[in-house]
């Protein structure tokens, strides 16, 4: 998992919500090649996060995905379907014109964590 890539925070509580911010496909080596790969590295980022703050991918609520070609939407699918098992949070996909660092695909989601 990288460092931020701007002035944010990447996980914010409120209340029983955590709200984690966009996740790229970033390692500390860089931007990944491909979408299916950015897309498992950023879901792998994602539960990095969470476990870090005592939580898990089961508990994510609801996702939204960020794409830069729509063309990726069935990638993306299996992707996203591989990396949280059976589980399936709401989610929204959505196109975009730009991601940063060049990225072609970012997830963000919302957690349920009840204190």
């Amino acid at each position: 998992m990288s460092a931020p890539v701007g002035p944010y925070t990447p996980v914010v509580r409120a209340g029983d919500l955590v709200f984690v911010s966009g996740q790229l496909g970033l390692t500390p080596a860089g931007l990944v090649d491909g979408t299916a790969a950015q897309l498992q590295t950023a879901i792998s980022n994602l539960a990095t996060l969470l476990d870090a703050h005592g939580l898990h991918l089961d508990q994510v609520v609801k996702t939204t995905v960020f794409l830069v070609d729509m063309d990726d939407y069935a990638v993306m699918n299996e992707v996203y379907c591989e990396g949280f098992g059976d589980h399936r949070p709401a989610r929204s996909a959505v196109a975009v014109a730009a991601l940063p660092l060049g990225a072609r695909v970012e997830i963000e989601a919302v957690v349920h964590a009840p204190a």
